[in-house]
C-alpha cells in the first residue's frame, strides 16, 4: 500500500483492470446465425398507413446491425432504419428480405399476416 494511514477494504488476487469490457462478461454461449429466431413482420401502426417490414431477433452487435441495414437497403432500393434491437425497412419487402437472409445463414420466420 502506498499511504500507511490507508484501510484496506477490498482486496482480491488477480488485478483486475478498470478498461475491461463489460459486455463480454454476461454475454453467454454464442449461436451460429441458424440457431436464432429471426421473426420477419410487417407494420402498418402509427404510421399514417405507410407500411414497414420490421426485422427482429438479429444476434449481431450494433455496428454490424447497421453494416447489414445499408446492403438490405441498397439491394432493394429504398430506405430504412435501426430501431431498438430491429431494423425497418421501408415498404412490403417480406420475401425479398427472407431470401436475403437465409442466403446469410439465418433461419428467417414469417410473422403476421
Amino acid at each position: 500500500m502506498a499511504e500507511k494511514n490507508a484501510k484496506l477494504v477490498f482486496s482480491t488476487d488477480t488485478v483486475l483492470s478498470r478498461k475491461e469490457n463489460k459486455g463480454e462478461q454476461g454475454s453467454g454461449p454464442a449461436l451460429c446465425p441458424g440457431q436464432e429466431k429471426v421473426t420477419v413482420r410487417l407494420d402498418r401502426k402509427c404510421r399514417g398507413g405507410k407500411s414497414v417490414t420490421v426485422i427482429e431477433g438479429l444476434p449481431i452487435p450494433a455496428r454490424q446491425r447497421e453494416a447489414l441495414l445499408k446492403q438490405l437497403k441498397s439491394g432493394l432500393g429504398t430506405g430504412g432504419t435501426v430501431r431498438d434491437s430491429g431494423l425497418e425497412i421501408q415498404g412490403d419487402h417480406r420475401e425479398a428480405l427472407m431470401k436475403t437472409l437465409e442466403k446469410l445463414g439465418y433461419r428467417p420466420k414469417r410473422s403476421g399476416g
